[in-house]
């Protein structure tokens, strides 16, 4: 091998074994540094932790220890900065901090290393990231549910017309409808705070995939970076993704929650519904057509929803054919995973402040509500309380909604008199029950639509969100 090659080689961890350089294509084709720096504050943590623990155990000696700590202290004002040297023939984010490491402080940089594997140690780091991540977006889905509910207090008393089928069904407060968005990013946030359990394990230590033959103690590594414990199985905690797939799988479902939320907000705010306006800082205008005000971001979420679904499938498929123990693919976990972190808490932030400059119609939507017999349903109620099976009943109603259709108007439109051909039993009352009003505060149940119901549901809900 010519000189010049040696040299390149040289950046290679494991370069004495091969007899030519690496082509300038599978350089480009294998590293990762480009999108894995970002893991540079968890591989600095994980390295400090692994040191202190190097050191306690005898391994590695108290001047090595501080000339790493020193060497770590001025590689991290550097990369913040934005004077660190990041190389693309040193491959990652960990051997770009070795190499520099190694620089500083000579031989003790090398000696870091000892007692574990790349293998282990980007499983590792992207731990300690993910871990850090799902705490703040944690915090983002605590601050949408807030928006959330502050809208839905404003409007515990708004009818909105409910619907099955996006066919007019029922009358609903608004403040309820925008409760059941709520209720979803609670479970949400309770699968963010559950799987964060399960990633926050330590595979540090599991070496190459065999464990090592150093006297670690590892549980000193977990109880350090305020970890939850070790991963127990050497083979398994270099090759799990399991973490990775079930993060990407629980913002899916954030998503899709968004998604749904947004197609609502989308059809709320077209033409024909006009039930709600959203700020201008959050649409655009048409190129062609000056009369446009177009709902961009609620359309962007529903699509970028589609992007994270993606991710999810690809993380899946990506990990189903891999033998034990680590393999190179799971190089290609972390760009999806990145992204669909961003794309997570850039949605989260950006609803929280759409949603606090929402403006509600509530004329449009209860004249929706009155055009769509919503109140049918408590007629039949009514007739139930005075005496007939539900199914008589609601045969007696579909025939006073016929004629109602017929004539052109609302049921609570209807004389008494033409009410009482379908059924003597129906009386003057009947007319408090047929009101869009008196249909949402008869629902006066636990979980039920009254606004004395949403209004203790904001107050559950305020509680819950202050703890």
């Amino acid at each position: 091998m010519s000189s010049d090659n040696q040299l390149a080689n040289k950046s290679q961890a494991w370069s004495a074994l091969f007899s030519e350089p690496m082509s300038d294509l599978v350089k480009r084709y294998t590293a990762s540094v480009d999108f894995d720096k970002r893991l540079w504050l968890a591989d600095i943590t994980g390295s400090l932790a692994h040191a202190e623990m190097l050191t306690a155990q005898g391994i590695l000696s108290a001047e090595d220890h501080a000339a790493i700590q020193r060497g770590m202290a001025q590689i991290r004002s550097e990369i913040e900065a934005g004077t660190f040297e990041w190389k693309l023939d040193l491959e990652d984010v960990h051997l770009n901090i070795e190499a520099r490491l190694t620089e500083l402080v000579g031989i003790a940089g090398k000696r870091l290393h000892t007692g574990r594997s790349r293998n282990d140690q980007v499983a590792t780091d992207v731990r300690l990231w993910l871990r850090s991540e799902i705490d703040e977006l944690t915090k983002l889905l605590t601050g949408l549910q807030v928006a959330l509910v502050d809208v839905a207090e404003k409007n515990a008393e708004v009818i909105l017309p409910g619907f099955t089928h996006l066919q007019v069904a029922q009358p609903v407060a608004f403040g309820h409808h925008l409760l059941a968005y709520v209720e979803m990013f609670a479970r949400d946030a309770e699968r963010m705070t559950d799987l964060r359990r399960r990633v926050n394990r330590l595979p540090l230590g599991a070496a190459a995939l065999a464990g090592t033959s150093y006297p670690l103690e590892r549980e000193r590594v977990a109880r350090t970076l305020g970890m939850e414990g070790v991963c127990q199985n050497s083979l398994d905690a270099v090759s799990d993704r399991d973490f990775a797939i079930e993060f990407t799988s629980a913002a899916t479902l954030v998503m899709v929650h968004i998604s749904r939320m947004s197609e609502e907000l989308i059809l709320w705010m077209s033409q024909s519904f006009g039930f709600i306006d959203l700020a201008d800082r959050f649409c655009t205008g048409s190129s062609i057509m000056p009369q446009k005000k177009n709902p961009d971001v609620p359309e962007l979420a529903r699509g970028k929803t589609g992007r994270v679904v993606g991710h999810l499938m690809g993380l899946i498929t990506l990990m189903k054919g891999q033998p034990l123990a680590y393999n190179k693919d799971n190089q290609e976990d972390k760009e999806p995973l990145f992204d669909t972190v961003d794309t997570l808490r850039d949605t989260l932030r950006i609803f929280a402040e759409m949603m606090g400059g929402l403006t509600v119609k509530p004329e449009a939507m209860e004249r929706a509500a009155l055009r769509g017999y919503a109140t049918a349903t408590d007629l039949a109620d009514y007739l139930v309380k005075k005496g007939l099976a539900f199914r008589d009943a609601h045969e007696i109603v579909a025939h006073a909604v016929k004629t109602a259709i017929g004539t052109g108007v609302d049921l609570s439109q209807l004389p008494l008199a033409e009410l009482q051909k379908f059924d003597a039993r129906i009386e003057a009352d009947v007319f408090e029950v047929l009101s869009l009003r008196g249909s949402l505060n008869a629902r006066n149940i636990l979980g039920g639509t009254a606004p004395v119901q949403v209004r203790a549901q904001v107050a559950r809900h305020r509680e819950r969100l202050s703890a």
